[in-house]
């Protein structure tokens, strides 16, 4: 996806546009620490070592989180529910 894809995207799943100072250097940095690679036409695309970080982060949030309800029922047993 080139940027101004990537930033539709978001706006299309947050309802929110990101700014172009906000999205180029992310994109930048990602690129930098080579977890993202950016071809000719400008269309950015996760390198290997970017699948890897990305499966690693994906792993290490679902090990966190993995227990989500139980958090939810032992919060509602305390007053904590919204």
């Amino acid at each position: 996806m080139t940027g101004a894809e990537i930033t539709q995207e978001l706006e299309k799943r947050r309802g929110h546009r990101p700014s172009p100072g906000t999205i180029y250097p992310v994109l930048k940095y990602l690129t930098e620490k080579e977890l993202l690679k950016v071809d000719k036409d400008k269309k950015y695309s996760l390198t290997k070592k970017g699948e890897e970080e990305l499966m690693l982060s994906l792993n290490t949030f679902f090990d966190t989180f993995c227990d989500i309800d139980e958090m939810r029922t032992h919060c509602r047993c305390h007053g904590y529910e919204k």
